[in-house]
Formats: structure tokens, sequence, C-alpha cells
């Protein structure tokens, strides 16, 4: 039986930045076993990515099999481990452990409206999600999309946003909480282009994510707009050591985000988050 405490060996095949402080990184299995275990991860999935010599953390992944066998991370540089991987070029060999946790239920979204809320890197697990949903364009209806960071040079995936316009009965907005001189978007919190952009929830779900506070005040104005408890969907983020619900790092009451999450439905949060 293999070991789920013991990393995939693999290597760094692209690295390239996203933003102010963060970076991408493409990881290729070397083993049979990694490409095996990580050959249909689904969108909400995440996996520990290791530094030999200093450490390994949660991201999310942040693309879909179709569109690369090799997954993607966003990581921003916030500490000792995300620094190290920061400092790697492509070549290097890491650690990778996972594909953990559960996922956006994609087939049940089908024939919905998808509404898409996400902020800075909170964006890199939505982006499989629009993957998704763009590479199965015909099985959803309308798809809107909005995106916000605190500042332009925070923005991840722009290279992208033209793709995203341009997609079939899709609809792109993006804010920045303070623009630049270069700027000549939306400037403004998310909520303020969520109230603007107003989203139906008639056969619609909404899906959100990013800081917490930016997570809270989503939610709240996705209520006021009609959107029930069961269509709202999110991630939480949790201090994780195993993944694998032994360590207790992550519970939330009797709830192991990294076993029963990362993804749940709001419905499901208002049970054990009072702050939701």
């Amino acid at each position: 039986m293999t070991n789920p405490l013991l990393p995939y060996v693999g290597t760094l095949t692209q690295v390239h930045d996203l933003a102010v402080g963060i970076r991408l990184f493409r990881v290729r299995l070397e083993e049979e076993a990694g490409r095996q275990a990580f050959a249909d991860y689904k969108p909400g999935q995440f996996a520990f990515l290791s530094a030999f010599g200093v450490g390994e953390a949660p991201f999310g992944i942040a693309t879909t099999p179709s569109r690369s066998p090799e997954p993607e991370f966003a990581v921003a540089r916030v500490g000792t481990v995300t620094s190290a991987l920061h400092d790697l070029e492509p070549g290097t060999p890491v650690g990778l452990r996972g594909p953990m946790g559960n996922w956006f239920p994609m087939e049940e979204f089908a024939g919905k409206n998808l509404v898409i809320i996400g902020g800075g890197i909170g964006f890199a697990p939505l982006r499989p999600v629009i993957q998704y949903a763009l590479d199965h364009r015909a099985d959803y209806c309308h798809l809107t999309i909005l995106a916000a960071a605190r500042t332009p040079d925070l923005l991840v995936f722009r290279e992208e946003y033209a793709d995203w316009q341009a997609a079939p009965d899709t609809e792109f907005h993006v804010t920045v909480d303070v623009g630049d001189e270069a700027w000549k978007g939306n400037v403004g919190l998310v909520t303020e282009l969520q109230a603007r952009v107003e989203p139906s929830p008639q056969n619609a779900v909404a899906i959100t994510c990013g800081p917490p506070i930016m997570i809270k005040f989503v939610v709240q104005l996705l209520q006021k707009q009609g959107f029930g408890p069961e269509q709202i969907y999110t991630t939480l983020e949790m201090k994780m050591k195993c993944g694998l619900g032994k360590c207790g790092r992550c519970n939330i009451g009797e709830r192991y985000v990294c076993l029963d999450g990362p993804v749940f439905r709001h419905a499901q949060i208002l049970k054990f988050v009072d702050a939701f």
C-alpha cells in the first residue's frame, strides 16, 4: 500500500509570474504511480507541494487535466515554504502529494447559470471551474465571471481574460480596490461590482473564493440578491499538516476541511461556522 504521507517525485516544467509575489508552477510527475494519481483531478481539489529540504504546503490545483496533464499551482510568497518554492527554477525536483479533498460538483451544475466571483489568489481554485465550463460549454447556461484584486498588479491569469470575455454566452467583469495610472477599468470593491452586475439567482449557482472577509460580504450580498444557501458554493482554508484528517489542524467542530471540504455549500457552512 502506498504511504499517503510520502510525496510523489515531480519536476518543475514551468514557472512564471502571475502577479506581484505570485508565481504559477507546473509539475510533471516522474513516477507512474504519481501520474496515475493525478490523471483525473477535479476542480476544487488540492495537493501538497514540497520544496525538498524545506517543507510542504497545501495549494489548490489551478487547472484541469484536459487543459494540462501536469497540475499547476498558484503560489503567493508568504512564508518559509512558499519563499523556497519561489526560488526554484524549471527542472528542479519537487514533491507532490494528493490530489485531496472534494470538488465542485460540475455535473450537478449542468443546465444552470454559473456565477463565479473570485478575489486575488483566491481565483486559483476557480480557474479550473471556468476551464471546465468552457470546455463543456453546451452543458451550462449563462456564465458570469467577476474577478477582483486589491491593485492591478495583483490580478491573476490576466492573459486569459480576453478568452473568457470572448467565450459564448459569457460575461466577464474585473475590478480593483485601488487603481494606478495605467488602469482604465473598474475601481471599487468586488461587492460594488456584484451589486452593479446583479446576477440573477434564477436557475443559478454562485461559486466564490478569495480572502475570508471578501467571501463573507460576497455571500451576504448573494443572499440579498436572492441566492439561497443551497445555491452558493465556496472553499474554506485552514492550516493543514496531513490532509488526511489525522493531525486535527483543520477541524471546525467535527468537520475536517481536508476531508469534508475544501468545497462546501453555504448551507453546510451555516451549520458549523457562526461567522458565516
